[in-house]
């Protein structure tokens, strides 16, 4: 899942960014709020984490534009105004949910997966495949009830075409949502991970899960559907 971290303070956007990447989120990190309406134009985020106070655009008047442009991507205001007329301004202008700072990562972290939730290709916490199971809560996978260890890049791999069993999704959507901006698109690191994900989960088992059409992308289902 990628996500988009708006906060002007570098020590803070530091932390979180580092915090969220290893549970295997791609972020992209943008520091005032008109930043955030580009990144938000020419990229597609599954979650904003979006701070109040930032320079020349605020918090609140990003997600206004944002929902004035029809996005419906989730957001997370993050603010150190913890006012109950502040949060009313921010639920009025557009966001899902407000976490005052300072906050524990673990309560961020509970929030994000709750908002993610709300997608219904998002919604389900523990995935079944045949005989893989993806555990998003835990970040756990097993096939055939054999923990297979991942990294975090592998896992979220993993994860986004779980999410779409049986679709075949395309190296773009695989760029957009599970690297971040500093993606080389004319890099093999998507072939690279594909490799390693069926070495690690198809392995010498009969049944092949990761299936490659030739020129179109990658689908993850307990049919043989590949090339």
């Amino acid at each position: 899942m990628r996500i988009l971290l708006v906060e002007d303070e570098p020590r803070m956007a530091n932390v979180i960014a580092k915090g969220l990447r290893e549970q295997s989120y791609a972020v992209d990190v943008a520091t005032d709020g008109e930043e955030a309406l580009y990144q938000t134009s020419v990229n597609d985020y599954d979650l904003i984490v979006l701070d109040v106070l930032l320079p020349h655009v605020d918090g609140f008047e990003v997600c206004r534009e944002l929902r004035k442009r029809e996005h419906v991507t989730p957001v997370l205001m993050l603010t150190a105004r913890a006012a109950v007329d502040d949060r009313i301004t921010g639920f009025d202008a557009g966001a899902d949910d407000y976490l005052t700072k300072p906050f524990a990562f673990r309560e961020l972290l509970a929030r994000i997966r709750a908002l993610l939730r709300r997608d219904p290709q998002l919604r389900p916490d523990v995935l079944e495949i045949g005989d893989l199971v993806v555990d998003s809560a835990n970040h756990r996978v097993s096939r055939a009830g054999i923990e297979v260890q991942l990294t975090a890049k592998e896992y979220a791999l993993l994860e986004y075409l779980a999410r779409r069993t049986g679709q075949l999704v395309s190296r773009a959507e695989i760029a957009a949502h599970v690297w971040d901006d500093s993606f080389d698109p004319f890099s093999n690191a998507i072939e690279v991970y594909m490799n390693r994900l069926r070495k690690k989960i198809d392995g010498s088992n009969s049944t092949k899960l990761l299936h490659t059409r030739r020129g179109e992308g990658y689908i993850l289902d307990v049919r043989g559907v590949g090339d």
